[in-house]
């Protein structure tokens, strides 16, 4: 679906059926609710509430798992560690208390530290035993191995064995572990909740029109093209359509970014998933299901959500390498207190903390959260990542190569200057020429009115409209007979023109700018400027990323005066004008071999491949589809500022990203030779337990640093 009625309209890219082909096709299914399909695998993690992190295989490592299944085991095995730990003798005897007898009361800790191996262990015990098929062992496997050397070792002194039981120990180990494990989902099934709360934007159910004004509700998923709902003030508006009839202004912020209400009238086109004011509407439906702009959007970011990065890789590699640490680390001290004559028991004792302690879960964590909530942010921020790496190579950036024509400037012609004759008023002047040339369909006419609409003039009626070729056109308004041309209507006319009105003229062909004339008989009451107007946005744009070290780069198909007089307007200096399609690409190749790391924005299809060879690639989302799939990034709003605002996310996304990665693992460091026992000689000595809840607290402070991205500031 394009919407023709509104120029520049940002939403063409998510709503074409062809783009929606191509998403499904590279994407996969989308994971949606409410009449936007969802498979039983998906929807199963939609209800569950499950967040997914993989490893570098790409598996699911929490695969089959659920925030609920964590939550519900950790509880269960509390209240079962909370036994073992009052009935353990050495617990009795620290603190000086004596736990109720009767017969089998001293077989409590073996018992219930059984069952919590066995009913909170195995979710790690299972997990493992993928690690170990992949030949990628990792955290589970380090949390399986410590709660089997600590049961079996246990096992073994119940059988008859010299040494203490760990069952106290194994039990609050497995306790904290399913606790780390349930905070760790629950941040990120609410940092990757973007997409349920998208998909929350659809209502559930939908009035649709029968006939007259006979309705009815239907679910959402029964709409079909062409079917007439009825939005009522406040409601959400069910599929992207045109509005029939009826006057409101739509909040679209929860889609575009854009806080200000968007008015709409008959003609004017809706998305579903936005909310409507405080008139009535009547839509047609266009596009439901996958075909939706809410969709199109869901889809890029569940993609980017998908994608991996480079820190990603960097994470999983180093959480590799720090189980290899752990478990030569448990081999060393292990073989250490047993040279050293320390007893069976401590020695155990020392192995499984040094498993525990040195578990990568953190490491796991650091790198998909924040990857998830800079995904988020992006979004409702109108900033839509299909490619995590463009977000991760964006902070680099210092060259921003833009394409001209409708992203730096509309797209469309528009009156960029009035130089009025005879001390008439610009606006007066302006709506004469717009009421001359209401009846025509010449692009320059079409210059004039949308001009003159923008600026909220008011036309004068007009009559005896007449065209003559390649000259112009003739009317009268308010009785006089007015006529709109270009040099040619002056040439014929034998018209002279004042020293302003000449000097304009001439200023104005120098611009690449079409002169445009407003005649009374044969006096010249105005010159326009008419060219492709420079987006209000735009001076902006390019002066904040010029504050934020970055050069910018004008690239374009139009004649050098032209691009040179956007680039003077801007503060541009650097201008490639009358380049070909095919040689775009070539362009950011030469910036690239100057050791530049450069940006395309575009939203062509002659840019696609310049936004492919470029290291980050932003699509204008008013351009095409496929400038949209060739893009890293895509702007919702089509508005240049966007792209200091990439750079700002970018940047605040690595710092996160490396502190959360240095806190992940850098604190190994010191808690791993504690664990071991290097400071036993102090009286400091780990038990496992405490290592688990040091392990949890770096996941936790991981957690905690990562949802501090959250308040960013993207306007900076």
């Amino acid at each position: 679906m394009t919407f023709p009625a509104l120029e520049g309209a940002p939403y063409r890219s998510f709503v074409s059926p062809a783009i929606s082909a191509r998403g499904r096709k590279h994407v996969g299914l989308l994971q949606e609710r409410r009449g936007i399909g969802m498979d039983q695998h998906q929807q199963h993690r939609h209800a569950h509430g499950t967040a997914a992190t993989e490893d570098t295989t790409g598996r699911d490592k929490h695969a089959g798992h659920s925030v609920a299944m964590f939550r519900d085991k950790f509880w269960l095995s509390l209240a079962l560690t909370v036994p073992t730990v009052f009935w353990e003798p050495m617990i009795q005897e620290w603190f000086g208390y004596t736990a109720p007898r009767f017969p089998g009361s001293e077989f409590i800790p073996a018992l219930f530290g059984t069952v919590v191996f066995i009913y909170g262990g195995w979710v790690f015990l299972n997990s493992a035993i993928g690690e170990l098929k992949a030949r990628l062992p990792g955290m589970m496997t380090l949390i399986s191995l410590a709660i089997s050397v600590a049961f079996v070792y246990s096992v073994a002194v119940l059988l008859g064995f010299d040494g203490h039981p760990l069952w106290w120990e194994l039990a609050t180990l497995v306790t904290i572990m399913l606790l780390g494990h349930w905070i760790e989902m629950r941040s990120i099934s609410q940092a990757q909740g973007a997409l349920n709360e998208l998909a929350k934007l659809l209502p559930d159910l939908a009035v649709r029109v029968i006939e007259g004004d006979r309705t009815e509700e239907v679910p959402v998923s029964g709409l079909r093209t062409d079917d007439v709902v009825l939005v009522r003030p406040g409601a959400s508006i069910p599929a992207d359509g045109v509005v029939m009839s009826g006057k409101s202004a739509v909040n679209e912020s929860m889609i575009t970014g854009e806080s200000q209400l968007v008015d709409k009238t008959d003609g004017s086109e809706v998305l579903g998933g936005t909310v409507n004011g405080q008139g009535s509407l009547r839509v047609r439906v266009l596009q439901t299901g996958q075909e939706t702009a809410l969709a199109g959007i869901m889809r890029l970011v569940s993609q980017a959500q998908s994608s991996r990065s480079r820190a990603q890789a960097l994470a999983d590699r180093a959480a590799f390498l720090l189980t290899v640490v752990a478990i030569v680390a448990g081999v060393a001290t292990l073989a250490a207190w047993s040279l050293l004559g320390a007893e069976i028991d401590f020695t155990v004792t020392r192995v499984v903390t040094v498993l525990v302690i040195a578990c990568p879960h953190a490491l796991g964590l650091a790198v998909p959260l924040v990857t998830a909530i800079s995904t988020t942010l992006g979004a409702r921020n109108g900033l839509l990542i299909r490619d995590r790496r463009g977000l991760e190579e964006a902070r680099n950036l210092d060259t921003v190569v833009f394409d001209k024509t409708g992203t730096l400037t509309l797209g469309s012609h528009r009156v960029v200057e009035i130089v009025a004759a005879k001390e008439n008023d610009p606006d007066t002047v302006l709506s004469l020429a717009a009421a001359v040339e209401r009846d025509s369909e010449h692009p320059i006419a079409q210059a004039l009115l949308k001009s003159a609409e923008d600026k909220g003039l008011a036309l004068p009626r007009s009559s005896s409209f007449e065209s003559a070729a390649g000259k112009g056109v003739e009317a009268v308004v308010e009785a006089r007979r007015l006529s709109v041309g270009g040099p040619a209507l002056l040439r014929e006319r034998n018209v002279e023109l004042d020293n302003d009105v000449e000097s304009a003229s001439r200023r104005f062909g120098d611009n690449g700018q079409a002169a445009i004339y407003l005649l009374e008989g044969e006096n010249v009451l105005a010159v326009f400027a008419i060219a492709d107007q420079v987006r209000p946005e735009s001076k902006e744009a390019v002066a904040k990323l010029q504050s934020m070290g970055i050069e910018v780069v004008i690239l374009t198909g139009d004649s050098e005066a032209v691009a040179r007089s956007v680039g003077r307007e801007l503060g541009i200096n650097t201008v490639f004008s009358g380049v070909l399609p095919d040689q775009k690409s070539d362009k950011i190749k030469e910036l690239q071999a100057q050791s530049k790391r450069v940006a395309m924005v575009g939203d062509g299809v002659n840019d696609a491949p310049a936004l492919v060879t470029a290291d980050v690639g932003v699509a204008v989302g008013a351009g095409t589809d496929v400038a949209v799939e060739a893009g890293d990034v895509v702007l919702v709003r089509s508005d240049p500022r966007d792209i200091a605002r990439i750079v700002t996310l970018s940047r605040a996304t690595y710092r996160k990203m490396i502190q959360n990665l240095w806190w992940a693992a850098g604190y190994n460091i010191v808690a791993i030779p504690l664990a071991a026992g290097v400071l036993y000689w102090a009286g400091i000595v780990l038990a496992p337990a405490v290592g688990a809840v040091l392990m949890s607290a770096s996941t936790v402070i991981v957690a905690i640093n990562a949802q501090l991205l959250r308040r960013l500031d993207m306007a900076r």
